[in-house]
């Protein structure tokens, strides 16, 4: 992070120099290109600017009070490097914060998030139907735009699996965590012995791309249409409007059966299957330092158990940062923001540390 950080500090004083230059002021386009470009990098170039200058008056000072002799004049270098450092600190404190919010910031806006019954039959596919609720809840709590994408349900009201997208100012921040094995504990309405069971859901979020970070090419695309089916009513039944679509190089399938309008399925099945083969891409491009700092919050694998719902205790547990929170009738409503705070502030804890250890070295050189 600190060779990028470094990278556009170059390039911005690189843009000062070129905006003094007569030949590129005499092109109002190139002008007006490259003063947006360093408007861009103004917001971290300019803060790394000061943490270098000061850098390099506390390697000054650190001279100057080495070589001297006089009791007073060293006194004064020495609370003279004691207030640079101080400032130093805080300079590099602001500029991990700075570089934090970039990062978040380049995480996307919009995420697609796929939910899936996994042990537990019919219970499972209760406890995917719930999970659903609560995040269409959370998303409505947050004032974000949410959008049902595909649903297959059961006859007891559960759902085999749902896709459905969220998109809004902080939407991928607080959910990114969300991927994962989730496992509910509780007494499901069909057991009459009053018996507790213990059932499983999946849930994968998916950041979804703009139509310009992801290119894929007609030729590549195997699409199938199908009678939508399940209990979606008569006019699914007996219209293909479901649609099936097949990346052929990567071999990702998406089904999308939603919608009445084969054209609206078609739609809704290709962000998705963009969203999946954007997400394919990135776990490739990860890496070693980012896996182990994510390790703590997990990978994204859906194998994963990170939660527990503990309903005769009222308890949700997050096994991967060890928190548990005895509220869980307000979370299943949708009160999310707790959990996914505690989790962006270990993942905020975790990165900073780390950069911090690569840039304690070179930053100041």
């Amino acid at each position: 992070m600190f060779e990028k950080l470094q990278a556009d500090h170059a390039r911005f004083q690189e843009i000062d120099r070129a905006l003094l230059d007569p030949e590129i002021t005499r092109d109002p386009v190139k002008v007006a290109a490259l003063s947006r470009e360093r408007g861009t990098l103004a917001k971290i170039a300019i803060p790394y600017g000061r943490y270098l200058e000061i850098g390099r008056l506390v390697r000054e000072a650190e001279a100057l009070e080495a070589a001297e002799t006089d009791y007073e004049m060293r006194s004064y270098a020495t609370a003279e490097l004691q207030e640079l450092k101080a400032r130093q600190s805080q300079e590099q404190s602001n500029l991990l914060e700075l570089l934090y919010d970039r990062h978040a910031e380049a995480d996307h806006a919009a995420l697609i998030m796929e939910i899936r019954a996994g042990a537990g039959g019919d219970e499972a596919a209760l406890f995917a139907r719930d999970l659903y609720e609560v995040y269409r809840r959370f998303a409505e709590r947050m004032g974000w735009k949410f959008e049902l994408m595909d649903l297959e349900a059961t006859e007891l009201g559960g759902f085999r699996e749902v896709s459905f997208s969220v998109a809004g100012n902080g939407a991928y921040r607080n959910l990114q965590f969300e991927s994962g094995g989730h496992r509910v504990q509780r007494v499901p309405t069909t057991e009459a012995q009053g018996r507790i069971h213990t059932s499983a859901a999946t849930v994968a979020v998916l950041p979804e791309p703009e139509e310009v970070d992801i290119v894929i090419r007609t030729e590549d695309l195997l699409i199938d249409v199908m009678r939508a089916g399940g209990p979606g009513g008569q006019h699914q039944n007996k219209t293909e409007s479901g649609v099936r679509i097949t990346h052929l190089p990567t071999g990702v399938v998406v089904n999308c059966r939603d919608e009445r309008s084969q054209h609206k399925n078609k739609a809704k099945a290709m962000r998705i299957l963009r969203s999946r083969i954007f997400e394919q891409a990135r776990e490739a491009a990860r890496g070693e330092r980012d896996q182990t700092r994510r390790e703590m919050i997990g990978s994204g694998d859906r194998s994963q158990r990170i939660r527990t719902y503990n309903f005769p205790q009222n308890r949700l547990t997050d096994h991967r940062i060890g928190l548990s929170l005895y509220n869980l009738d307000q979370v299943m409503q949708g009160d999310l923001l707790p959990l996914t705070k505690a989790l962006i502030d270990h993942d905020r804890t975790q990165l900073l540390g780390d950069v911090a250890k690569i840039g304690s070295g070179v930053a100041t050189e």
